[in-house]
């Protein structure tokens, strides 16, 4: 696609962010504070536990719900699907790290490609799509580009290095626009719109935050944080029927306790010696499993969190779906979804 193709990069003026939390707080290198208390709403319990699996060793890393991943060793040529949203017509509208952003018809298979994967898009190239989100009449599409710099593949290294490259992008269907919407975020992952559709929510992984970034309106432009500071890193958000959001996570800041994220954010050389001597797989043995969903509302507030300590029965949650009284939980590493009745918990 080129500029006359509808290709476009519109730039920002300077962002304005709003914190409330004190400068003071904030740690050098990736930006992360001192992890807040796992305490009152966010105190450790076990009720993930009381989910079941669903098609175990039937599917692989299903990041989001319905889709399936292939191993790393073909996602390259193969593509790894990570985000999928029900558009108006009932077309699905689905993220690939790789390949780009795909309209597939469920009923007859067939798929369009609108934004193509490792393309360049104001001078960087779309190396890693991450999530989507959809407007209700399925005129715009916004997506995160977690990073210009490294492929899902190697997530993990982007993860250390914390760099600043990700960015949040707009498709539109109807002229076939493409746009940079916010740029400099710190590994953009999950992305859900707020009612209004004039803006998005925006986990940014490594920095355990979420962003509001206003995609349309008076603000449009801007962003401001929508929650700082939480105890574990971010992944995919989804809508609840309380009107809050579903936030999955899939390591956590323990405090009290060891948080290896946190301990290396602030050590540069230990991270590049650990690369040197472990492989990726081997570096996740050194992140614990510990999975946490948590219900967030307005101003970020948290009204309950369900934990599986050591990921006994739910392990590498990355998204948290609400259907019929039910979560249903996507990972992005292990060969299940499961399923949690809400009314036990």
């Amino acid at each position: 696609m080129n500029e006359t193709a509808g290709l476009r990069y519109r730039r920002q003026n300077r962002h304005d962010v709003i914190s409330d939390h004190p400068a003071d707080r904030v740690r050098k290198g990736n930006g992360l504070k001192e992890p807040p208390a796992m305490s009152g709403c966010w105190e450790a319990n076990a009720k993930l536990r009381l989910a079941h699996r669903l098609y175990e060793d039937a599917v692989a890393g299903p990041e989001s719900i319905a889709n399936i991943g292939e191993s790393a060793q073909y996602e390259v040529t193969c593509g790894r699907p990570l985000g999928i949203r029900v558009g108006p017509n009932g077309t699905l509208f689905v993220a690939d790290a790789y390949l780009g952003v795909f309209e597939v018809n469920p009923t007859t298979g067939e798929s369009t490609r609108l934004v193509a994967g490792g393309q360049e898009v104001g001078g960087r190239k779309l190396l890693f799509i991450n999530d989507l989100a959809v407007t209700q009449d399925g005129k715009k599409v916004y997506f995160t580009s977690s990073s210009s710099r490294w492929q899902r593949r190697n997530y993990l290294h982007l993860i250390m290095e914390a760099s600043a490259d990700g960015r949040v992008l707009e498709y539109d269907t109807e002229s076939g626009e493409l746009s940079v919407v916010m740029d400099n975020l710190r590994f953009p992952n999950g992305i859900q719109l707020l009612p209004d559709e004039e803006s998005v929510l925006v986990a940014e992984t490594t920095v355990a935050r979420i962003r509001r970034v206003h995609v349309a309106g008076l603000n449009k432009g801007g962003m401001d944080t929508f929650v700082d500071n939480l105890p574990g890193f971010p992944d995919n958000i989804r809508p609840s029927s309380s009107g809050g959001y579903w936030v999955a996570m899939s390591a956590v800041r323990p405090n009290p306790g060891f948080s290896m994220l946190d301990f290396l954010s602030q050590r540069p050389w230990i991270k590049k010696l650990l690369f040197k001597l472990f492989s990726q797989d081997a570096m996740m043995k050194f992140v614990p499993r510990y999975s946490l969903v948590a219900e967030l509302h307005d101003g970020g507030i948290c009204s309950r969190s369900f934990h599986d300590p050591n990921g006994l029965v739910v392990a590498y949650v990355s998204e948290a779906h609400e259907h019929d009284g039910s979560l249903y939980l996507g990972s992005f590493r292990s060969p299940y979804l499961a399923k949690l009745d809400l009314s036990l918990v």
